[in-house]
């Protein structure tokens, strides 16, 4: 059945309490530049992060953990090896796998490993920027280094039939944010600019992502993860708005972000999110 946008935001709400009430663990193998604003927004919103690398313990972290969010922002091999071998043994334990292909399309040697990445793990959610989401699916648009240069118009179907054949649930963030389990599509408008005048805020959205996701508990169905990730690109997206009416810009605007994450109420995303259903 097609939820109304109101309906989506108490769900939303009803997503960040849960967060707030279980704070997921979160095992994050991330992009180096962002290691430690994505970790204290984690904390803002009410998981637990966690940010191991080392191939020795990278299995075990994963297995222990509520959800495992992969960042190939800044690569080399022993970072591939680490989120391969993490990955293989969250899917082992039924933890959900979140995965941003920073950057795909502007190297080779960032579209292999994206294609490695998605050929060898599970996922629950594969998220990037219009940009990226379009080179990765084949449906047009450009990056420029590891930020978005252009998307398709054909974006939102191309979402939706990648979600189908892979059984996950996918994301393109931009001035609209599209997000698709193959049978669901929903486009959201909450957000501000100043999300892009500050490094990482997706890798930070990407992060969160894992916590509401690693919120719907083990081997989670892609009706959850669709919830999860609905929920916490909102509730994030709602933050900066809030964020925003106190930055005097953009230093400002992200320590006014964290305290907009940990102060944001259920029913302020309830009242403020702005989503609608375009196809089930």
């Amino acid at each position: 059945m097609m939820r109304t946008g109101a309906d989506w935001g108490e769900r939303c709400a009803d997503w960040l309490r849960r967060v707030r009430e279980t704070r997921p663990l979160v095992h994050n193998i991330t992009n180096w530049v962002v290691t430690n604003i994505a970790a204290n927004a984690l904390l803002a919103v009410g998981a637990s992060p966690v940010m191991a690398y080392a191939r020795r313990e990278v299995a075990d972290m994963a297995r222990i953990s509520a959800a495992l969010a992969l960042n190939m922002g800044t690569l080399d091999e022993p970072t591939v090896e680490a989120m391969l071998l993490a990955g293989r043994a969250a899917a082992e334990a039924g933890v959900p796998i979140v995965f941003d292909p920073v950057g795909v399309g502007a190297t080779p040697y960032r579209t292999e490993t994206a294609r490695r990445i998605l050929d060898t793990l599970p996922l629950a959610v594969l998220r990037g920027n219009a940009g990226e989401m379009g080179v990765l699916l084949g449906a047009g648009g450009a990056v420029k280094g590891v930020d978005s240069a252009g998307a398709a118009s054909g974006l939102p179907d191309a979402l939706a039939n990648y979600a189908r054949r892979a059984g996950c649930v996918t994301v393109a963030t931009g001035a609209e944010d599209w997000v698709s389990d193959g049978t669901h599509t929903l486009k959201l408008a909450n957000g501000h600019p100043l999300l892009a005048a500050i490094t990482g805020s997706g890798c930070m959205l990407t992060a969160v992502i894992g916590g509401f996701v690693g919120a719907a508990g083990r081997h989670p169905s892609r009706e959850a993860v669709l919830e999860a990730t609905v929920a916490a690109i909102t509730v994030y997206n709602v933050a900066a708005e809030l964020a925003a009416e106190r930055a005097q810009g953009p230093g400002s605007f992200q320590a006014a972000l964290f305290d907009a994450l940990y102060a944001v109420t259920p029913e302020q995303v309830a009242e403020r999110a702005r989503m609608e259903e375009v196809s089930e």
